[in-house]
Parts: structure tokens; C-alpha cells; sequence
């Protein structure tokens, strides 16, 4: 993957070379082409930058909208609406959120749509949406569910903070490498699959996204969280992360 570009183009083409340190653009012409088709306003386009294999640089344009997310690492992330000057992400300083029965959590059917995968999601989805008290086993009772056909946008949701927490299994690094940067650098937490969370979640490697988690195709994100007296926003998002993986059947991408 070391060639100057990495995009659906090079994948299908069969060869998958390893990151190397040099810049390496990640680019996705139409993320939510889907929605592109159907005339859905959230679509956009991605272009991600990997500098010494680590997401670096990040803008997504959605051009139904006008609105074009950005961001740099050690720079912040910013949402520019038309004409108007940048605004920094989040929009608004970030709130605690104590449960997951607080958040709006953004999911995705995707196209692998074999039984396997589609029942596994089903059945997550129900649990994250599900009423315990009303028979659905292990039920969150999220605030609320979202689905809205784009990795990119969804990113740039919850940098902005609409969406609390974006989980999505089968994307490739071109349709979340932009959106990496963007919502960690508004205070999110990316991490990968359940395994890559369990694995980092008590060294410092927590949080950072390795050549591993941006090619794994599994992916969490979840917002910046205010601090409370008795808990930091970051042990707050490990705490999330943990229940939220307790909740969701892992699936293999195909």
C-alpha cells in the first residue's frame, strides 16, 4: 500500500502492499454512493492522509450540503458551512454520558448481507435498541439508532457530536482514514474490534490507531466526554466501549 494512494481502485486491482513512513493519500471519490444514487443528501468525498503509517490529515466534503469537515493531527478539526468561517469541533463543549442508554449510536447494514452477518447485526441492533424490561435480552435501550449510509459522514457526526458512538464492521481505511483524524482530533476515541480493544485497553497503546486497526476493517468511535467528579471523559469512554462490546455479536467482514 506504500505507492503515493490507496483506494478501492488499488484493493480490487489485488495487490495489497504494507503501509511504509512515506505520506500515503487514502481516498474515497464517493463515500454513501448509495445515497449518491438515490438523491439521500449524505454522501461526500473522503481524502484521508497516512504519514509514518498513522491517519494524519483528514477533509470530507459533503457537496449536498455544502459542508466540509477537516482536520490535522495536534491541530484540531473543524466543520466550514458554505461561506461561513471554520467552526471547531465539537460544536459544543462536550458532555458526560453515563450510559449507553444516553446515546444515539450510529450503525450500518453495509453489503454483505449473508445470514451469518445480517442475523449477527440483527440481533446486535436489537440489543442496542431493545427494552429489557419488555423481553428483549440484554437491552441497552439506546437513546436511539442511526443509520444514514456513510463511514465518512458518520465519523464527522460524532466529531461534531450528533452522534455519541459509530460502530461498523466491513468498512476498508479509505472510507474511515479522513474521519479518524477529524473525530479524534474533537476529542474521540477510535479504536477496532472487540479482540484490538481488550488487547490495548490498559496500555498506552489504547487509542491509537495502528496500521492493524485502520486495515482491520472493524471499527468504534466514540465521542468526547465531559469529565465528572468521579470520572475522567476517557475512563468514561473505556467504560462505554467495554459495555458496548458486551452488548454486540462480532462478525467477520467479508
Amino acid at each position: 500500500m506504500g505507492r503515493g494512494s490507496i483506494g478501492e481502485e488499488s484493493y480490487s486491482s489485488g495487490v495489497q502492499e504494507p503501509l511504509t513512513d512515506e505520506p500515503t493519500f487514502c481516498v474515497d471519490p464517493i463515500d454513501g454512493t448509495t445515497n449518491f444514487v438515490h438523491g439521500f443528501p449524505f454522501a461526500c468525498i473522503s481524502i484521508g492522509l497516512i504519514y509514518q503509517r498513522r491517519p494524519t490529515l483528514g477533509v470530507i466534503y459533503n457537496p449536498f450540503l455544502d459542508h466540509l469537515y477537516s482536520g490535522m493531527k495536534g491541530q484540531g478539526s473543524h466543520l466550514t458551512r458554505g461561506f461561513n468561517p471554520p467552526r471547531r469541533l465539537p460544536l459544543a463543549n462536550p458532555k458526560p454520558l453515563p450510559t449507553l442508554n444516553q446515546a444515539v449510536i450510529g450503525v450500518e447494514w453495509g453489503s454483505d448481507r449473508c445470514e451469518t452477518t445480517i442475523s449477527a447485526k440483527s440481533t446486535s441492533f436489537s440489543r442496542l435498541a431493545g427494552d429489557p424490561e419488555k423481553g428483549v435480552a440484554g437491552g441497552r435501550m439506546a437513546h436511539s439508532l442511526r443509520s444514514m449510509g456513510s463511514a465518512a459522514l458518520n465519523y464527522s457526526m460524532v466529531a461534531q457530536g450528533g452522534l455519541d458512538i459509530y460502530w461498523e464492521i466491513g468498512c476498508w481505511p479509505w472510507d474511515v482514514c479522513a474521519g479518524i483524524v477529524i473525530a479524534e482530533e474533537a476529542g474521540g476515541l477510535v479504536t477496532g474490534s472487540h479482540e484490538a480493544f481488550e488487547a490495548t485497553k490498559d496500555t498506552d497503546q489504547f487509542g491509537v490507531v495502528t496500521e492493524e486497526i485502520l486495515t482491520g476493517r472493524k471499527y468504534l468511535v466514540i465521542r468526547g466526554i465531559g469529565n465528572t467528579p468521579s470520572e475522567t471523559g476517557r475512563e468514561a469512554q473505556k467504560r462505554l466501549i467495554e459495555d458496548f462490546y458486551k452488548t454486540v455479536i462480532d462478525v467477520a467482514p467479508n
